[in-house]
């Protein structure tokens, strides 16, 4: 087994129940985010926009939908399957690791959004996911980021849950180590016992803005949430970054 295949997402969001977790995240909130961002962005048509862990693909489909011209690239070739479904001449989907550039100053506007970031275990590979995506931008090209807000997430943790999805009993379970927010995920399934996990480095603000100045991006603005007001440290839902490549 390679190194790539060991690591937690590669087996976890190439999982069909994987999706079946989370098949009530709710599209009408991701909808409400992305037209508040595109308000705010006021992109051009001709625009080249790049969906980064672009997941099965609907933040992808709905800026398309808009108009746009739409790469999505992810880690997972199930997801990439079920989002080329929805492929057209303006709407490509690529199985691509996020450590990696897709194309070299190609795209217009980056995105990574609903925490689809900080699942490697080193400062050094999450540098080079921002990294490879300002190579991926033209100069001047704006990438946002949205990331969970890690003093309100620890602050409220939830340790232990049970959701029942599709007849199927998903056992969570909640710690923080002092670095990574993790969540176990037990279940039966199909006369089988799965085990999976999740995790996510609780990455502080200050060094987000060191990874971005490092890959020659300056800060343009920091939401809190998908309204877009400030961003409150103790407060806020959201880490929402836009910058720019210089």
């Amino acid at each position: 087994m390679t190194e790539d295949k060991k690591e937690w997402f590669n087996e976890w969001f190439g999982s069909p129940y994987y999706h079946i977790l989370y098949k009530n995240r709710d599209d009408n909130e991701a909808k409400f985010f992305l037209t508040n961002l595109l308000q705010y962005l006021k992109i051009p048509k001709d625009a080249k926009l790049l969906d980064v862990a672009c997941g099965s693909g609907r933040h992808s489909i709905f800026l398309n939908k808009k108009g746009f011209e739409v790469e999505g690239i992810d880690i997972s070739d199930r997801n990439i399957e079920l989002a080329k479904a929805h492929e057209n001449e303006k709407l490509q989907f690529h199985v691509q690791d996020m450590r990696n550039s897709l194309k070299e100053n190609y795209f217009d506007y980056a995105f990574n959004l609903f925490t689809s970031f900080g699942f490697f275990k080193s400062e050094k590979e999450n540098q080079k996911c921002i990294s490879s995506i300002s190579n991926s931008l033209k100069s001047g090209g704006v990438f946002t980021l949205d990331f969970l807000n890690p003093y309100r997430v620890i602050h409220n943790l939830v340790k232990e849950e049970v959701k029942t999805i599709d007849g199927i009993e998903f056992h969570l379970k909640r710690h923080f180590d002092g670095e990574n927010i993790s969540k176990e995920i037990n279940f039966k399934a199909d006369g089988k016992e799965f085990e999976f996990e999740e995790r996510v480095k609780a990455i502080r603000r200050l060094c987000f803005l060191e990874f971005f100045r490092n890959a020659n991006f300056m800060l343009m603005q920091t939401f809190g949430d998908y309204e877009l007001n400030d961003y409150e440290p103790e407060t806020s839902e959201r880490m929402i970054f836009i910058v720019k490549k210089l």
